[in-house]
Parts: C-alpha cells; structure tokens; sequence
C-alpha cells in the first residue's frame, strides 16, 4: 500500500515572501503562515490559538509568490510537509519542517494590478484569465475566489 503526503491550510501571511535566487537559477520564496484554531474551554470562554506554518515556493511558484504575496494576504496552500536539519552556528543540530506549495489561491479579492496581462512577467508561471491561483506541476494558472 502506498503512503499520502498532503498538507491543506487557510491561512495569512505573517511578513511579506523572502525571496533568495540560487547560484543555479532556481529561485525560492519562503514565509509564516499563521492558521487560528477557535474554540470554546470548558467555562465556555472563547480561545483562539494560532499555529505558524513554514512556506517554501519553488521556481515559478517563487516568482508569482514576489509579485502577488504580501503580509496578511489570506491563502489556500496544497503542498507536501517535509524536514530537514542543519547546524547552527553554535555547532548545535537543529531541525525544521516545511510545507513545500504546490498550489496557492490568493483568497482575498483585492488585485495589486488591475492591468496586469496573462502571461507577463518572467518565470515559470502563468496567470489564468480568471484571476489569482498557482499551480507548481503544470504552471496552469491561478484561481482568485471572489
């Protein structure tokens, strides 16, 4: 029997996409998410808790994320969840986990450029004319939900 790898999460941006370009040409986009659990405790009280997520978007995914993704920009991101470790400067081994996109949708409706064509700008990723979603495996398009 197989296995799955599937992370969904609705979320907002906690800062604006760290954008780092690879010696390679590969480019990389990182950021918190933020995802808020509400519930009630038991003396009936309203909580909220809210969970960090760390983003990586590749390539196209990367190059779309720069130009669209901004702080608090609310988020659907479909992608795999996976770790890694490295050294700190201390020499102390650390590890980290990460969800890696394969496909966003920008929730909010707001554009940041109402004029922007299909297909402009550099990268592997299209806009849809429907609006604002990223695939990673197809670089099909971008669904904006209004």
């Amino acid at each position: 029997m197989g296995s799955l790898n599937k992370v969904m999460l609705i979320g907002n941006l906690g800062k604006d996409p760290e954008i780092r370009h690879m010696d390679n040409g590969a480019v990389k986009a990182s950021f918190p998410l933020a995802t808020t659990e509400v519930y009630k405790s038991a003396d009936g009280a309203r909580q909220e808790r809210t969970e960090w997520h760390n983003i990586v978007m590749w390539r196209g995914l990367a190059n779309l994320a720069e130009k669209y993704l901004r702080k608090g920009k609310q988020v659907f991101i479909e992608g795999k969840l996976t770790s890694r470790s490295f050294e700190d400067q201390n020499g102390i081994k650390k590890y980290i986990h990460e969800v890696v996109a394969e496909h966003i949708v920008l929730m909010s409706t707001e554009r940041r450029e109402e004029n922007r064509e299909p297909n402009s700008g550099s990268g592997g990723g299209n806009l849809n004319e429907g609006g604002m979603g990223w695939s990673s495996g197809d670089d099909s398009g971008f669904d904006e939900l209004t």
